[in-house]
């Protein structure tokens, strides 16, 4: 995986940051494990990142519709979310900006 080469950073496909040593990150499974997911696609990314897609979609909504790098990078809230934290260093991270998703 391109995480584990030492030379380099790993880039988080949702904010296309790097992910610097030492930077807060997390593995997000692209199909949640408790819809399907167990042994799918996992990638690694910020864990800001990672926070703001659990803020913003249900773990169904996740395996229904938002399940790539693609649609997750489409959703309104979430596109939003890449403009602004695409302005902030690296190794940037706090509180998930704005409220959480209805449940």
């Amino acid at each position: 995986m391109p995480e584990d080469d030492p030379g380099t950073d790993p880039i988080c496909p949702l904010c296309l940051r790097p992910i610097p040593l030492g930077a807060r990150r997390s593995r997000h499974h692209l199909t949640p494990k408790l819809r399907g997911g167990k042994g799918g696609t996992v990638v690694l990314l910020h864990q800001i990142c990672h926070n703001e897609i659990h803020a913003s979609l249900s773990e169904t909504e996740l395996a229904r519709s938002y399940h790539s790098i693609e649609a997750l990078r489409r959703h309104p809230r979430i596109a939003r979310f890449v403009v602004w934290v695409a302005q902030r260093p690296p190794e940037f991270h706090s509180k998930t900006p704005g409220p959480r998703r209805i449940r």
